[in-house]
């Protein structure tokens, strides 16, 4: 695995930094609610800007402007950046989202073996109404869970070995990518049912089992607020401290040393030109 330089990871958050004000300007324009989650919402308050060591921006987005979102962008973004979605004839291993700048490179050791768009990208997370009832909520997690394996096409490696067990046997079992389509597309409908208006509470899906426990309270992400963030401002839910101390405790304290690091792994990254894949060589198809 290739890790950043001081260079590469301070022109890799110039890009990222880029394309996050495209996005959120796109959004604003286009009436669609979005909002930094994770590490970009933490860096936000503690740092004003990026965390240190961090290397990439994502966003979360109501299930509804998340549904919108790519035909909207397909016909009024930036050519520049790629709207990349799971689909029938698309698949990249995520099973969200992802903006992606073709003028860019960085392959992930997971991608690797993909002919797609393989640039700089941002992350975009739908959120989903959280039943109330309990049964509904475990039924809810449950093809939520589903919906991961046969999208992503990826056994899970951290989250226990009977977990890794029975998506390796789904896997199996399932073998044809349109069957496997089918059961992902079936799934997502079945998870995302519940409409955030109906709900008292709000959920994340598509970030691991880690986070698809965890409920939170509708108001906090009824709008954003634009704080500071590096030379410009950028949208955080409105109850952001209530959002990051139930998704991560107690955000202002800085991890241990040995945890500030980029979480990233890469098998090749360079920034100032466009490589494709074909059959495991890469081709540089675009100087900026």
């Amino acid at each position: 695995m290739q890790t950043y330089t001081n260079e590469q990871l301070k022109r890799l958050r110039e890009i990222e930094l880029k394309m996050a004000e495209h996005f959120v300007s796109f959004c604003n324009e286009h009436h669609l609610m979005c909002y930094f989650c994770g590490g970009g919402c933490i860096g936000a308050i503690r740092h004003k800007g990026f965390i240190p060591w961090d290397d990439d921006l994502d966003f979360f987005m109501p299930r509804k402007s998340y549904e919108k979102l790519q035909s909207l962008w397909l016909k009024y973004a930036n050519h520049q950046y790629a709207i990349c979605k799971p689909s029938r004839t698309y698949h990249d291993h995520n099973q969200f989202i992802t903006i992606r700048d073709r003028n860019t490179t960085m392959i992930k050791p997971y991608q690797s073996d993909l002919d797609i768009v393989h640039g700089v990208n941002l992350d975009i997370f739908p959120l989903d109404g959280y039943p109330d009832s309990k049964v509904k909520r475990y039924i809810q997690m449950l093809w939520s869970c589903i919906y991961s394996l046969f999208c992503t096409e990826q056994i899970p490696q951290k989250h226990g070995y009977g977990l890794k067990l029975v998506s390796y046997i789904g896997l199996n079992l399932f073998r044809s990518k349109n069957i496997r389509y089918r059961i992902w597309h079936f799934a997502e409908k079945q998870m995302s049912k519940y409409p955030i208006k109906d709900c008292s509470y709000i959920t994340e899906l598509c970030a691991g089992p880690k986070y698809m426990k965890k409920r939170y309270p509708k108001k906090i992400f009824s709008s954003a607020v634009f704080m500071d963030f590096e030379n410009t401002k950028m949208p955080l839910p409105i109850g952001y401290d209530q959002y990051l101390k139930i998704a991560f405790g107690n955000y202002m304290e800085l991890p241990p040393l040995k945890e500030r690091i980029p979480q990233h792994d890469v098998s090749m990254i360079d920034l100032e030109h466009s490589y494709t894949i074909y059959r495991g060589i890469y081709f540089c198809t675009k100087n900026t």
